[in-house]
C-alpha cells in the first residue's frame, strides 16, 4: 500500500485508522501509513450496469423476456455510505434492479409493456433510486434494451399489424374516393353556376339589345311620320285630288270587273271636277 496517494477529481478515498472511519478524502494528495491506515478508493463517475436478460410475467400472464441497462454513480455527498452501508454496491444494484423489474412488469399488461417503454424506464428508475439512496448511489437513468415476447404472441402481433395496415389502406382509399367525389361534385356545381350566370347575362344582353332596337325603330318611325306630316302640310287639295286620280287609274288597269268606291271617295274628286269645270267655263264664249 502506497504511503502517498494521488486522488483525481472524480475519485474519493475512504480512510480508516486502526479500523475507525476517518472520512472521505480527496481530491489531491492523501497520505496513508501502513498498518495504521486502511484506504478504499471510490470512483464517482457514472457507471453502466448491464442487467442480465430475464423472463417476467405481465399482468395478463404473458411471459416476456427483457434486458436493460442501469446508469448509476456514487453520490459525492453520501459517498461514505457506499463504503460503510454495503459491501458490493454494484452487485446490490444488479439484484435490486432484477426484482424491481419483475414488480413493475407484473403490474402492466403486455400491450402496455410493448408500447410504453419510456414510462416503464422511468418507473424502474424511480424505484431503484429510492432504494439505492441508502447506499449513497444515485440512479440517473434506466434504458430497456430489448423486449422479446413469445413466438406465438409475436405471430399474433404480426397478424394484427397486417390487419391494421390493411384497414388503414382501405380507410385511406375510401377517404381519397370521398374527397375526389366531393371535388368533382363541387366542380360540377361551380360549372352549373357559371353556365346559369352566363345564360342570364346573355338573356339580359339580348333583351337589352331588343329594347334598344325597338326604341330605335320607334324613333325612326316617329321621325318618318313627322316628316310625312310636315310634307303633307304643304300639299293643297288639288294635289291630293290628282293623287287620288292616279290611284283610280291604277285601280282601273287591274283585272277586276267590279270596283266599289265608298261614298266619301267622291268628295276627293270634287276639287278636280271644279278645276276642269272652271277651265271649260273660261273657254265658253261670253254672252252678249
Amino acid at each position: 500500500m502506497a504511503i502517498i496517494n494521488f486522488v483525481r477529481d472524480y475519485e474519493r478515498i475512504a480512510r480508516f485508522k486502526f479500523g475507525r472511519f476517518q472520512g472521505m478524502l480527496g481530491p489531491g494528495v492523501v497520505l496513508s501509513i501502513p498498518i495504521v491506515h486502511q484506504i478504499r478508493k471510490i470512483d464517482t463517475r457514472i457507471e453502466v450496469v448491464d442487467i442480465p436478460r430475464q423472463t417476467n410475467i405481465t399482468r395478463d400472464n404473458a411471459p416476456i423476456t427483457i434486458d436493460f441497462l442501469v446508469y448509476m454513480r456514487v453520490d459525492l455527498v453520501e459517498a461514505q455510505k457506499a463504503v460503510l452501508e454495503v459491501g458490493n454496491y454494484r452487485g446490490a444494484v444488479i439484484g435490486l434492479a432484477t426484482t424491481t423489474l419483475r414488480a413493475v412488469i407484473g403490474d402492466i399488461a403486455l400491450d402496455e409493456v410493448l408500447s410504453q417503454r419510456e414510462r416503464i424506464n422511468e418507473m424502474i428508475r424511480l424505484r431503484l433510486d429510492t432504494e439505492t439512496a441508502r447506499w449513497g448511489i444515485k440512479v440517473t437513468n434506466v434504458e430497456i434494451r430489448e423486449i422479446e415476447p413469445p413466438r406465438d404472441i409475436q405471430d399474433a402481433m404480426n397478424r394484427q399489424m397486417s390487419a391494421e395496415r390493411l384497414r388503414r389502406a382501405v380507410v385511406t382509399e375510401a377517404d381519397g374516393t370521398r374527397e375526389s367525389s366531393i371535388t368533382i361534385a363541387e366542380g360540377a356545381k361551380q360549372a352549373s353556376i357559371l353556365e346559369a350566370e352566363g345564360a342570364r347575362q346573355a338573356a339580359i344582353l339580348e333583351a337589352e339589345g331588343d329594347r334598344q332596337a325597338a326604341i330605335l325603330r320607334a324613333e325612326g318611325f316617329a321621325e318618318a311620320l313627322e316628316k310625312v306630316y310636315g310634307v303633307a302640310q304643304t300639299v293643297d287639295q288639288k294635289t291630293m285630288s290628282l293623287q287620288y286620280f292616279e290611284a283610280l287609274k291604277s285601280i282601273g288597269e287591274g283585272a277586276s270587273t267590279k270596283i266599289v268606291f265608298p261614298m266619301e271617295f267622291t268628295r276627293f274628286l270634287g276639287p278636280l271636277g271644279n278645276m276642269f269645270g272652271s277651265d271649260d267655263a273660261d273657254k265658253l264664249p261670253e254672252k252678249t
